[in-house]
């Protein structure tokens, strides 16, 4: 039943074809030998289910006409931003950002909970940009998967009074708590006793964030069945040994349950752990057992029926699915009775049944994770956990006791956090084949599934594993099976990032990393973290594609927008060679690169016209500078790339100086392009006539930001361009611009 629903609730997003899965459904339990009665059950249910879902799913609003705002529980204050969703007054969900207008307004949001405010505002939709690429952040998904219609920015807005209720209420109590931990606890433990205590994770460290990701243990900080299991262990001791009755315990509880969910953040793996609690406890009050598949079966159904859209949050599918593998593993589970062996075997089934959602949506598993959980687990379990609950406890009772024991608890913490930081950097722990696509995940789960079954009844153990390793072979040796040679200009903003792919993933050739331009401004505007767009940007195309080493970083220049973000590439990416153009290393926009590239003790080569890159496929030429002296723009490293049926030039930021010394030098060897990248991000400064004029482009690409604060590209340039007759295609409005060249010489050019 509760996959029928599932079903139904995709099916009514994406398409009614999806309801064909239902047959695939019934052909299992005519398999397993169920009943014909249930059978028709399920079709009609999920069929019902899909026309009830039809009626009742927020369809995309284009109409941004809301004059009155109500927020929820879901917001954050970063920089001079607040953003988060709200209820408008058509009694729609929207996705809502403000500009904050002061410091002062600024410690005012900070200093109270917003939930249930209303303000009276005037508002405009927000300007869809294209996606940077199919591997980034997904706005538009994020807001689907929230139940929300579409997004507005508030241009004027008037706060008007607070709308009084329960779920406000209880947003306000756990900003409370959250306040109180921020008060009373050592800087140090914060982040982690808002993650475990209140779900909580907005103040966790990136780098610590990575580590755990790395290690495979971030679901240690998502507030689920162990967590509801103590909480409601230790309420039900507490109830018991004041003299509550046993049943009077339980009512307590089934009361008490849904207040702790609200309180704990309302994620998916809360209300599911509360959720199926709630169950049990309700049937063993009506002294009628159920099992633990149904309870978890009853949960799912009515979480879907309340929030159809939550079948897309990571979160729903991640809980599910991990708290499903151990409930039809446990014939298996229990095989054994060493505790090392469960561990390990609790941890080896939820990866697996979990490996193609993970490597769908972060393009990467941790190999890891199948140790580092069975020393964690029950670490931050059994004592951890305990011990920020007992710590809260006495916050509240005596802060001269808490602070007693945090100064004992606090060094002990820290150097396990660095630990953690230390393994969690150590190499090789994570595989990074590429994005499967969902047929392949598909796929992938139905050799789990038959791998499980040959496992559960111990019968063709072998043939079950081998079937097991086909797709995870498959992703890990298809990028290799390329022939073509694959250029990508991706959409980092205001800035150039390169990836060049040679066939079979031979050689890798970055050229620029993006970047950004940070001006000074207030103190309080700034971010509690950092955008990167090496990080948010650069790095989740390069594992969305399975690129775990690039050969040659080429850095043009010494400009931010073109190299600021090469720190955070070479922080996950492992880099070969770094090429630069001469006496670059002297601008201090390069100290943290090169003190990262010194760190990891990775060659540096200043190169100029003449230099080349070593490659099977292409030749790969620098063109330019032709001096080893830094003055900026016009000492980009020009890179010629040729072969029989392919010439490339990518330009860096060169400038009309520069395209006249080359046209000087290079005239005859530049003729005719097939593709060339616009050099200044369509500069009027670039790009002049008699340069596009012997170049001859048969594409042109433009490099720059969706509507950027330069008027990039250059009205006159975007004129010379259709004057000459030469197409262009610009990553700010196109998004990640690829170039695939086959192997027969065709070239095909796509965009997301």
């Amino acid at each position: 039943m509760a996959l029928s629903v599932v079903v139904a609730s995709i099916a009514t997003y994406e398409s009614i074809r999806l309801l064909f899965l239902l047959v695939l459904i019934v052909f299992w339990l005519l398999y397993k030998g169920k009943q014909l009665l249930l059978i028709v059950l399920v079709v009609i249910f999920g069929s019902s289910s899909y026309m009830y879902f039809t009626y009742s799913i927020p369809a995309p609003s284009e109409n941004v006409a809301v004059n009155k705002i109500t927020w929820t529980d879901s917001y954050r204050i970063n920089g001079s931003y607040l953003r988060g969703f709200a209820f408008g007054d058509d009694q729609q969900k929207w996705y809502v950002q403000f500009k904050i207008k002061s410091e002062q307004q600024k410690n005012d949001f900070l200093n109270e909970s917003i939930a249930g405010k209303s303000f009276l505002i005037e508002s405009q939709e927000i300007l869809k940009a294209p996606l940077s690429h199919m591997y980034a952040f997904d706005m538009e998904a994020y807001i689907k998967s929230n139940g929300a219609v579409g997004q507005i920015e508030v241009q004027k807005y008037q706060f008007v009074g607070n709308e009084k209720s329960f779920v406000s209420f209880m947003a306000e109590k756990r900003f409370d708590m959250k306040q109180h931990i921020q008060s009373t606890f050592p800087h140090s433990l914060q982040s982690e006793a808002e993650a475990l205590l209140i779900g909580s994770r907005e103040q966790m460290p990136t780098d610590l964030q990575v580590a755990y990701q790395t290690l495979g243990i971030t679901h240690l900080f998502a507030i689920s069945g162990l967590h509801v299991a103590l909480i409601t262990l230790i309420l039900y001791e507490l109830l018991i040994r004041i003299g509550v009755r046993k049943e009077s315990a339980s009512w307590l509880l089934i009361l008490v349950l849904p207040i702790y969910a609200l309180l704990a953040g309302g994620a998916p793996s809360v209300w599911r752990s509360v959720s199926v609690t709630e169950i049990v406890l309700i049937s063993m009050a009506y002294r009628k057992k159920i099992a633990m598949d149904d309870a978890f079966s009853l949960s799912i159904i009515g979480f879907v029926f309340i929030s159809p859209w939550i079948v897309y949050q990571i979160g729903f599918q991640l809980s599910y699915l991990a708290a499903f593998s151990l409930i039809y593993s446990s014939v298996l589970l229990n095989s054994s009775s060493s505790y090392l062996t469960q561990s390990f075997m609790i941890t080896a089934v939820c990866q697996l049944i979990v490996y193609p959602i993970l490597l769908y949506h972060f393009y990467e598993v941790s190999i890891s994770s199948f140790l580092a959980n069975l020393l964690f687990v029950p670490l931050f379990s059994f004592l951890i956990l305990p011990i920020n609950i007992f710590l809260l406890f006495l916050t509240y009772l005596s802060t001269s006791i808490s602070g007693f024991m945090f100064s004992m608890y606090e060094p002990i913490r820290v150097k396990l956090e660095t630990f953690i930081l230390y393994i969690g950097h150590l190499p090789f722990q994570l595989w990074n084949p590429m994005r499967p696509s969902l047929s392949i995940v598909f796929f992938a789960y139905l050799t789990v599934f038959f791998f499980f079954v040959c496992l559960e009844k111990r019968k063709r153990i072998i043939i079950g594993t081998i079937t097991l390793l086909i797709p995870i072979v498959f992703m890990h040796i298809k990028p290799y099976l390329n022939s073509s040679t694959w250029i990508s200009f991706l959409n980092v903003g205001q800035g150039d990032c390169i990836i060049i792919e040679m066939p079979y993933r031979k050689e890798v050739i970055m050229i620029d990393t993006g970047g950004l331009l940070r001006f000074e401004q207030d103190s309080w505007k700034e971010t509690n973290e950092k955008y990167e767009v090496g990080r948010q940007i650069v790095v989740p195309f390069l594992k969305g594609r399975g690129i775990t080493k690039i050969d040659t970083l080429v850095i043009t220049h010494a400009d931010a927008d073109h190299m600021e973000g090469a720190e955070e590439v070479l922080e996950e990416i492992k880099i070969e060679q770094v090429h630069i153009t001469p006496d670059s290393t002297q601008k201090e926009v390069m100290n943290d690169l090169i003190k990262e590239i010194r760190k990891q003790n990775i060659p540096v080569l200043e190169k100029i016209a003449g230099d080349h890159i070593e490659s099977k496929y292409f030749q790969l030429q620098y063109i330019y500078p032709f001096d080893n002296m830094y003055e900026g723009n016009n000492d980009s490293l020009v890179l010629s790339m040729k072969n029989a049926y392919f010439h490339g030039l990518f330009m860096g930021d060169l400038e009309k100086e520069g395209e006249e010394e080359l046209i000087s030098s290079y005239a005859s060897a530049i003729k005719q392009l097939t593709l060339l990248k616009l050099g200044h991000h369509g500069s009027k400064t670039s790009s002049i006539e008699s340069f596009l004029e012997l170049t001859e482009p048969d594409i042109s690409i433009i490099s720059a930001g969706y509507n950027n604060r330069y008027g990039h590209p250059h009205l006159e340039v975007v004129e010379r361009l259709n004057r000459l007759n030469l197409p262009y295609i610009q990553t700010g409005n196109d998004g990640t611009i690829q170039v695939e060249i086959k192997k027969n010489g065709k070239i095909m050019i796509s965009t997301p």
